[in-house]
């Protein structure tokens, strides 16, 4: 960890003269799927956001967001990509900024570096599209991992619906309407509004040696990481993330491609005029969310529970379908990548509105037998026995009551204990090689 002491620091960019000569390339080392417009979404510890966005269809107006984003590696390089997918106005972005997170709305100064665009300053994203950065380079050295990145940009003139990623569980700060450009600036004085969201930001990726290995974490709420620790990376795809840094260093980057809500098969439409809380089914996503990112190796997919709750109630087949379709669409575009089916964890006897009936848990365990036993997945990590009480057929209690905001729990998310009881299960030998 970097401390900061009275002393001043020494910032100089980040390299590393071992490995000079290594072959490299950009590896996925952040992701967030983006699921919608603002407010579309399932957002959590939200603060109220009226005086930050008064109008979800005018969004931001000239104001800057510092978002803050964990790295799972880093490199000597990063670039950025933005998003306007679900936005029904071109948008455009200047005064875009990547330092190092201080803590706050604060970035550590002499950090902040400036990112452009095909050489520019500024870029403009059409509705429906996405752009990636040029190359920055990072200008802090030494031991950083597990510290953040505070990516900070304007959005000049009002850019309409929000392209954002609901469940971040991290604070990120955001100036007041008609602040203008203050992404340059290292503390936080600009910044009196706090999210606990993503918006337009959806991937990073850092220039890694060749050899580096790529695990895609697709999923639900589950794997978005709801009732965990709020600011304290306790998702499974975190603690199996600091497991596999333990034995493997920085040969393996873990990226988080979940999003709460989300179904395997449903909704059948969706679109930024029709849009879904859960945002768009696993496979039409998966392009944008799996196939795109840098260097993809492992894809580990739990999902499904969605599908089968009370207010959806898909045929256990029908999800199987899906999934069969999809593996085959991942392997087409990475025929080196592995896919690991996790099976689904319990949601009986659950409190929440759409879940916890005997009929949904009926289809969930036949959708782990084929996750188990059909021969699809390359592997498989089982949550499901790593998470159930044989005797009650739900969550072990331990399990159950919630992380972030206290509370009892809804008997459907596991909480940090949970999440941390999935990671351990993995066998990491389906993962790296």
């Amino acid at each position: 960890m970097l401390l900061l002491r009275a002393a001043p620091i020494v910032l100089l960019l980040f390299s590393d003269p071992a490995s000079a000569a290594e072959s490299r390339k950009w590896v996925a080392s952040w992701t967030a799927s983006v699921q919608g417009p603002y407010p579309v979404g399932n957002a959590s510890a939200q603060p109220d956001l009226r005086f930050a966005f008064p109008s979800a269809a005018a969004g931001a107006r000239d104001q800057t967001f510092r978002l803050i984003v964990q790295p799972d590696i880093w490199g000597p390089q990063a670039r950025l990509r933005f998003s306007n997918v679900f936005g029904t106005k071109p948008v455009a972005f200047d005064g875009v900024f990547a330092g190092l997170h201080q803590s706050g709305g604060a970035v550590i100064p002499g950090t902040n570096r400036p990112v452009r665009f095909s050489g520019k300053a500024s870029v403009t994203v059409a509705p429906g599209d996405s752009v990636w950065s040029d190359a920055v380079a990072l200008a802090f050295t030494g031991d950083i991992a597990g510290r953040k990145l505070a990516v900070s940009f304007h959005v000049a003139g009002e850019s309409g619906p929000m392209t954002w990623h609901a469940k971040a569980l991290t604070t990120s700060y955001v100036t007041a309407p008609g602040a203008g450009a203050k992404g340059h600036l290292d503390d936080e004085s600009a910044f009196p509004f706090s999210t606990t969201s993503w918006y337009f930001l959806d991937a990073a990726d850092m220039m890694a040696p060749a050899a580096t290995q790529v695990i895609v974490a697709l999923g639900d709420s589950i794997t978005d990481g709801t009732a965990s620790t709020l600011n304290g990376d306790d998702r499974w795809p975190n603690a199996l993330s600091r497991r596999l840094h333990a034995i493997y260093g920085n040969r393996v980057s873990v990226v988080d491609a979940g999003i709460g809500g989300n179904q395997v098969a449903g909704p059948a439409e969706y679109s930024a005029q029709k849009p879904f809380a859960g945002g768009p089914s696993a496979r039409q996503r998966l392009e944008r969310d799996v196939l795109s990112l840098s260097g993809v190796t492992v894809v580990v997919w739990l999902e499904g529970i969605n599908d089968f709750g009370n207010n959806v109630n898909a045929p256990a087949e029908s999800v199987e379908a899906c999934m069969k379709e999809v593996t085959s669409r991942i392997r087409a575009k990475l025929p080196r990548a592995r896919v690991i089916g996790a099976t689904v964890t319990s949601a009986l006897g659950s409190t929440n509105a759409a879940h916890g009936s005997a009929a949904e848990d009926q289809k969930r365990r036949a959708l782990n037998e084929f996750i188990r036993h059909s021969g699809v997945f390359d592997g498989v990590a089982d949550f499901d026995q790593a998470t159930l009480d044989p005797q009650t057929g739900g969550l072990r209690p331990e399990f159950v009551p919630d992380s972030t905001t206290g509370g009892p729990g809804d008997k459907l998310h596991p909480n940090r204990a949970g999440y941390l009881a999935m990671a351990m299960a993995i066998d990491l030998k389906l993962l790296v090689r």
